[in-house]
């Protein structure tokens, strides 16, 4: 029996992950998560750390992708086959809970499934977390910051450049330059902040997920859909 075709997208449909499609923030939630179940109070505490250094980081102007670089060297030590294991163990246990997705969005990207376009979610977070997203949601890629990995441990470095701003812009040039029979022109992408606008500004049919000010200053005349009225699992 021969393999059912791969059929080529009509078009690529880029997402940021989130506060666009999901409702929360991934990173500090899985990192509380995997911190605190792994290692107990020495976890909870380097969990905090890290949050606190990133958010010094950021009170001094710091750019995202230094709080995102920041962000990783908390994983230092830790074995990727551990840490993508607890990824899938967060997935099911946040996106049973209701408000995981962003509604208006995973309608949207369920649609254009429908339609035939492939799906590339976008994102600063790493491959342990984004990855069952990505299965859930019927992604075709997934574009996201790849921690370094030697010997099959966290180094806590980034390898590359991190996915955000500008990162995701090169991110989906990089991309779009294998399919050169579609034009970005005629790609839609999703985003809920200003620091996702140069994904945004390279596709023909941007969407402001939530209404963000700054985000619509820029794109005037975009299409907006409603973002997350609440983080999952509160009332």
């Amino acid at each position: 029996m021969r393999p059912a075709p791969v059929l080529r997208p009509a078009r690529l449909v880029f997402s940021d992950v989130d506060e666009t499609l999901i409702s929360g923030k991934s990173l500090f939630d899985f990192l509380e998560f995997y911190f605190a179940e792994r290692y107990g109070t020495e976890g909870v505490r380097h969990a905090a750390g890290t949050r606190r250094r990133i958010a010094a980081l950021m009170a001094e102007g710091s750019p995202r992708d230094a709080g995102n670089r920041a962000y990783y060297e908390a994983w230092r030590g830790e074995p990727l086959d551990v840490v993508t294991d607890w990824g899938v163990r967060w997935f099911a246990a946040r996106s049973g809970t209701a408000g995981f997705y962003v509604p208006s969005v995973l309608a949207a990207l369920r649609g254009h499934r429908e339609d035939g376009d492939g799906i590339v979610l976008v994102s600063g977070s790493f491959a342990a977390l984004v990855d069952p997203i990505a299965a859930d949601v019927g992604a075709r890629h997934v574009l996201c910051t790849r921690p370094e990995v030697r010997d099959g441990v966290f180094t806590g470095a980034v390898a590359g450049e991190p996915c955000i701003g500008e990162g995701k812009r090169r991110a989906v040039r990089d991309l779009a330059g294998a399919y050169p029979y579609i034009s970005l022109a005629d790609c839609y992408g999703y985003g809920d902040h200003v620091s996702d606008l140069p994904m945004l500004a390279e596709v023909g049919h941007p969407v402001a997920v939530g209404g963000s000010p700054e985000l619509l200053a820029e794109l005037p005349g975009a299409r907006v859909l409603p973002g997350a009225e609440q983080p999952w699992g509160q009332s």
